[in-house]
């Protein structure tokens, strides 16, 4: 089975070689590894890829948790083929509910195989939206909406999950965040076409630059990127000459951004795309 075993913690020497000889050790087959080490914020990071036998998993998870405890490493293993036919999904919002109601509308018609565990906020606006559907609300945000990103961890830890879903979710992740769930663990709605329009503003900019096609991306987040070769999915829709941007918005945030979440998350449960090397590939397609 493949494996995904992240460990991220203060600097210090000699914090990967236990990790490493460990797996190789059980037998594994180290498929991918990055090193973070980072001297002016005296943080280390780092992410594995390992190919293991199934029945060695738990040993896995014991031994190395065990090593992160005397390293002061918080070290997370994790395998996609756990809960293959059913992840569990973290749900995170701010203000707008349509994305994280598709997905909701999605799971219950069965279109996608998951779990809603949680919804994550750092506003209270959708919880309401998480009430109608009986999942748990959590909100992580200060009077100001500023996000307590120690705190989402915490909540994604104690609900077990597989997969974090950001619908709209208008915060940035700290790099430790995500280096945590690295690995494809981490999947972002943005609101534009990457790479042509990033930004906070990307349906204005496109209309500035006199386009009629619009669209948003759904793709993986990792540490050091946050837009390029980890698109899992991009939905378009075309207005006519003089289309106000008003209506442009509207039909976005709508219609086209809850149609691209949707697809490019049943894309990752279902397992026909992943990470590797930070590039997006089909799933048993690595070269």
């Amino acid at each position: 089975m493949l494996v995904v075993i992240t460990a991220v913690g203060p600097d210090n020497v000699g914090l990967a070689d236990p990790i490493i000889h460990y797996v190789t050790g059980l037998g594994a087959n180290i498929a991918e590894i990055q090193m973070y080490d980072h001297d002016e914020e005296a943080v280390f990071a780092m992410f594995l890829r390992v190919h293991i036998d199934a029945d060695r998993y738990n040993s896995l998870r014991t031994a190395l948790t065990e090593i992160g405890r005397l390293k002061k490493l918080s070290i997370r293993v994790w395998s996609a083929d756990v809960r293959r036919n059913c992840p569990r999904i973290a749900i995170c919002t701010t203000y707008r509910s349509e994305p994280a109601q598709a997905v909701l509308a999605a799971i219950k018609a069965g279109d996608i195989h998951a779990i809603p565990a949680v919804m994550i906020g750092n506003r209270d606006n959708c919880k309401g939206l998480a009430e109608s559907h009986g999942v748990d609300w959590q909100n992580i945000g200060g009077e100001k909406g500023e996000a307590n990103d120690e705190r989402m961890i915490e909540i994604l830890d104690q609900y077990d999950v597989d997969y974090v879903l950001l619908a709209r979710y208008m915060r940035v992740l700290p790099a430790s965040s995500c280096w945590k769930y690295a690995g494809g663990r981490i999947i972002n709605l943005h609101h534009g076409l990457l790479p042509s329009f990033p930004g906070i503003r990307p349906y204005h900019d496109a209309n500035e630059a006199r386009m009629l096609t619009f669209g948003a991306t759904c793709h993986f987040i990792v540490p050091e990127l946050d837009a390029g070769n980890q698109i899992v999915h991009q939905e378009t829709f075309s207005v006519e000459p003089g289309t106000k941007i008003d209506e442009i918005v509207r039909i976005g945030q709508e219609i086209n951004e809850p149609a691209c979440l949707v697809e490019g998350l049943r894309r990752v449960v279902a397992g026909e795309v992943e990470l590797h090397f930070h590039r997006v590939v089909p799933r048993n397609i690595r070269s």
